[in-house]
């Protein structure tokens, strides 16, 4: 197996700073997890892609870290339907 390029190096710590971030806040480990599940099979050639997702992901980081984010909700299809 080839070394991590050093986007894939970069993409892997915002991953585990996302993580981190997260713990304690109802939902957003979750979302988190889903968000990168949802985009792992994009094509290491979509060098364009990654970045912009991984400025999106520092973004959403800083929102996260931020004291009045409390938890994460989502909005989309299907939101609301599951049961506790």
């Amino acid at each position: 197996m080839s070394p991590h390029s050093r986007l894939q190096r970069q993409v892997l710590g915002l991953y585990r700073e996302l993580l981190r971030a997260a713990r304690g806040k109802p939902g957003a480990e979750a979302r988190v997890r889903a968000e990168f599940r949802e985009h792992a099979r994009l094509p290491r050639a979509d060098v364009l892609r990654i970045e912009y997702l991984y400025r999106r992901g520092r973004r959403q980081l800083e929102l996260l870290r931020g004291s009045h984010t409390t938890a994460v909700g989502v909005f989309g299809p299907g939101a609301g339907t599951q049961e506790p």
